[in-house]
């Protein structure tokens, strides 16, 4: 769903996400940006009411005190309506409900960002590395990662 598209869907977006969520636009992207709590039920509400049923890739960004997991959707075959899911979890308490039973591509891509980043998915039906060795110590793509020397 780019940010061209009709009044009636950004309207029925805000009927989906309530007030639990902030919907921002820009000339490429809708932005739904909701807290960890309501990111399942959101999802949820999403594939089943709007029809965004591909998750193409999530990833996420290490924000300093915050990670900041992005989720980009889009609705197939219709590949005009895209949009995309943000949510910040603190650094100390950095899990989410993994939404692997609702777009099962999101099985590897929660491990990629568990395995990269330290972000767990709560729920997930295999959390294990995928890119490091099982022995590696970390995750490399945080900012306070040390390099050996």
């Amino acid at each position: 769903m780019n940010a061209v598209n009709s009044d009636a869907i950004i309207e029925k977006l805000r009927t989906i996400a309530g007030n639990k969520a902030e919907i921002v636009l820009d000339a490429f992207f809708t932005y739904i940006k909701v807290s960890p709590d309501d990111l399942l039920t959101l999802m949820q509400l999403l594939r089943d009411q709007l029809g965004m049923n591909y998750l193409a890739n999530m990833t996420g960004v290490d924000q300093g005190e915050e990670f900041e997991l992005v989720y980009h959707l889009y609705a197939i075959p219709d590949n005009q309506q895209k949009l995309v899911v943000k949510t910040r979890v603190s650094r100390d308490l950095a899990e989410l409900p993994s939404i692997s039973s609702i777009y099962p591509t999101a099985d590897w891509q929660e491990r990629e960002v568990w395995d990269l980043m330290g972000v767990s998915f709560s729920r997930h039906p295999n959390l294990v590395r995928v890119l490091l060795p099982e022995d590696f110590t970390g995750h490399p793509l945080r900012k306070d990662f040390k390099k050996e020397a």
